[in-house]
């Protein structure tokens, strides 16, 4: 729950929750959630078809095909029980029981340990208690941070994997409004569920509902909220696994030229803990580390609603633009600006730090990073024409904003400067992997420096799976291990590869180790499978601490030396809906009115590509499509049309364009890279916005009925994607009682 002295904002989104709320649902709790002692829940056919279970399933099950980051949704954060909204404690029930009758089922004889933790949102603590409760009911033993604090979700997956867990479970909606909330599902590798292992859950709710259906009601055990199997001692001992990750660190990027480099910097970094929960983590890394003192904190105090970063007031009523830095908005006279940068106030909060002062923002999960930096306002036309974009906090100064595409880039090639420097970069092959939506200067970053290109589709969970196809590949001693990429390209690696680099546009990344990382059952892996904002922060502290200009003139420089000409990148991103909107039922409709149009546009792009595969079209034929659909744009330069796995991307001689519906909600997100910034916003614009109304050129070459059927036709082809060069090593639970887990 929110805390007790709400701010104006604030309250007017409780308010709004309050008063869309009626009081049936708020007297009927279904079950009594905040009830400590153990207790069973019977549902009921009844209880069923009051709260349109199967109407909820249904939703939650189409997410859970498409879902790139965890099943999200709104919830109602005053009453988390209300069924009318996507996450409820009924649905965490449910999916929690099902995920854990599929481990019970695979392993029948063996003893189940998962993780849980959490963020700051809204009813985490409640939903964590749930699931732990749930598993315990089970047998299964659920490790929880100390006094139930939160915990970044790398370190849920670090600890998954590193102590040889079965799972974990963690509460969060990433950077997403405050209203949303969600359970990014780990399996015994720390990786997200991919889509076919959030179906065998979700197949396993269905059973569930359906022997309601047949025998009238299904009983559900929630142990107590304090019991043997719900576990904080042995993460109290782990230091909430801080010291584990602190020895990670130090093989890695907390190396000892890294810190050295830190402590002898002269000016103080910034860390902006957006929403608290990175505070409680990070700041005990940073002292581990010897360099807390380097840096200076914003926001350390935990809060659901973000300390209003984000929030704003649109047409009287409340909105939240998300925690995502990079979000560009129109005000009334038509000039673009961020909105969520406006909400953190730097104007103030930083006005007394000098020019050059580095800002290190994160979001509540504590996975992403945004990098922002004080610069002389004298300089704006220098920055500006280096691709960087920029904020006035005063009359002589400027913020310069880095997308993760260039900050990425200048930590991708401080890394690799490092490994050349210490002898160690010729000793392996090396690769960086990548989302097709990332920039086009990474490829020729690594192509000028003799790295190797693996690109995924949108999602962290895509980039460990292919780092998993190697390491399979590795441990069995191939000696041409070759990965296929979504581009349909192969990649050959050689007999021991190691990763440089692994990240995404949306700003989440992770370094590769040069030894190989070890369980403490002896399972290796090249990277962890979660992106850290943590690795982001030291490497990125590091990289500032040795350059002697402002980032924005390094980038130029890394651009220069690397011969790099696509320095542009664009991403419009296209909300087809007030997410803030605190009526359900009307928020409901506008969702499902908006994604009809968010599908409309990417089936236009999408049958495209998939005629493309099935060689019913040409290239030419497309072209003739385009053209005559788009008629500003120009379409000669076009090289090829593929699917890449969540989206259609339209490579150019000189740029590409991707245009992929948002695997989360009713949004289209249209991308664009190259070397001019005005025709990529043009086509990012153009192809984003578009209704997807087939004209008579492309209904010459391709029918309605075959459009309909491009949506499934894509699902197979990302099927045989995801299982080319399958990982097929098998978890074997190791026996517990010969570790610190006993």
């Amino acid at each position: 729950m929110s805390k007790e002295n709400p701010s104006q904002l604030e309250k007017m989104l409780l308010e709004g929750v309050e008063s869309n709320t009626p009081d049936e649902i708020k007297k009927d709790k279904i079950f009594n959630y905040d009830d400590k002692n153990k207790f069973a829940f019977v549902l009921t056919k009844e209880t069923v078809e009051k709260l349109e279970l199967k109407k909820w399933f249904e939703a939650y099950k189409k997410e859970a095909m498409v879902s790139t980051a965890g099943i999200r949704g709104p919830q109602n954060v005053l009453y988390p029980h209300d069924t009318r909204f996507p996450i409820n404690t009924i649905g965490i029930t449910l999916a929690t029981l099902a995920k854990a009758l599929v481990l019970k089922e695979k392993y029948p004889n063996d003893e189940l340990i998962k993780l849980a933790g959490c963020e700051v949102r809204y009813n985490s603590k409640t939903y964590l208690d749930i699931i732990a409760r749930i598993q315990s009911a089970l047998g299964i033993r659920t490790l929880v941070p100390q006094e139930r604090q939160t915990i970044p979700i790398w370190l849920a997956s670090f600890l998954a994997f590193k102590l040889d867990l079965v799972g974990g479970e963690y509460i969060t909606s990433s950077h997403g409004i405050s209203v949303k909330n969600a359970t990014k599902d780990l399996n015994n590798q720390g990786s997200q569920f991919l889509p076919d292992e959030s179906m065998e859950f979700v197949g396993k709710i269905e059973q569930i509902l359906e022997t309601v259906e047949k025998s009238g009601e299904y009983k559900i055990e929630f142990e107590a909220s304090q019991n043997d199997l719900i576990d904080e001692k042995t993460m109290a001992r782990l230091n909430n696994g801080v010291d584990l990750y602190v020895e990670y660190l130090k093989n890695g990027v907390a190396n000892q030229n890294n810190i050295e480099l830190i402590k002898k910097f002269d000016k103080k970094i910034v860390i902006d803990a957006v929403g608290g929960a990175a505070y409680n983590t990070l700041s005990k890394i940073l002292n581990k580390l010897g360099i807390a003192d380097n840096f200076v904190w914003l926001n350390t105090k935990e809060d659901p609603f973000f300390h209003s970063i984000g929030k704003d007031v649109k047409d009287g009523k409340f909105y939240d633009w998300s925690l995502d830095i990079t979000v560009v908005a129109k005000n009334k006279d038509g000039k673009e600006y961020f909105p969520v940068i406006e909400t953190l106030k730097y104007d103030e909060k930083l006005k007394n730090y000098p020019i050059g002062t580095v800002c290190l923002v994160t979001d509540p999960d504590h996975d992403r990073l945004s990098v922002v930096q004080i610069e002389d306002i004298k300089n704006i036309d220098k920055v500006r024409a280096v691709g960087v974009d920029t904020v006035k906090l005063d009359d002589t100064r400027i913020l310069c904003v880095f997308s993760a595409n260039q900050a990425f880039l200048m930590i991708m090639d401080f890394w690799t400067h490092l490994l050349k420097q210490n002898g160690t970069f010729d000793k392996h092959k090396r690769f960086i992997i990548k989302t097709t939506a990332s920039s086009k200067t990474w490829d020729e970053w690594a192509k000028n420096n003799g790295i190797e290109v693996i690109n995924t589709p949108v999602g962290f969970k895509e980039i460990a799976n292919a780092t998993k196809k190697i390491e399979y590949q590795i441990e069995k001693g191939v000696q041409d291990i070759k990965i296929t990429d979504i581009f349909g390209k192969t990649v050959f690696l050689g007999d021991s590869p190691r990763m440089i680099f692994g990240g995404e546009e949306s700003g989440g990344m992770i370094i590769g180790s040069e030894e190989l990382i070890k369980s403490l059952g002896g399972r290796c892996a090249l990277a962890m499978r979660e992106k850290s904002a943590t690795e982001a922060i030291i490497v990125t502290s590091a990289l500032v601490a040795s350059l002697k200009v402002p980032l924005w003139e390094h980038l130029d420089y890394v651009y220069t030396q690397n011969n790099i000409v696509a320095k542009f990148d664009v991403r419009e991103d296209i909300a087809y809906y007030n997410e803030s909107e605190p009526n359900i039922e009307k928020l409901k409709e506008a969702k499902l009115i908006g994604e009809g149009l968010r599908t409309k546009n990417d089936i236009f792009y999408l049958a495209l590509a998939i005629a493309k595969y099935e060689n019913k079209v040409s290239l030419e034929n497309i072209k003739e499509i385009l053209s005559s659909t788009f008629k500003n744009l120009d379409f000669s330069k076009l090289l090829d049309v593929k699917f890449v796995g969540d989206g259609t991307y339209l490579d150019f001689e000189d740029k590409f364009v991707e245009i992929r519906p948002s695997g989360t909600d009713a949004k289209t997100k249209a991308y664009s890279g190259g070397a001019n910034l005005c025709e990529l916003s043009n086509f990012a614009k153009t192809l984003g916005n578009y209704s997807g109304d087939l004209n008579d050129t492309y209904k010459k070459y391709l029918n309605q009925d075959y459009v309909d059927t491009a949506k499934e036709k894509s699902l197979d082809v990302y099927e045989k994607f995801a299982r080319e060069n399958e990982d097929k090593r098998e978890f074997k639970i190791p026996n517990y009682k010969s570790t610190f887990l006993k």
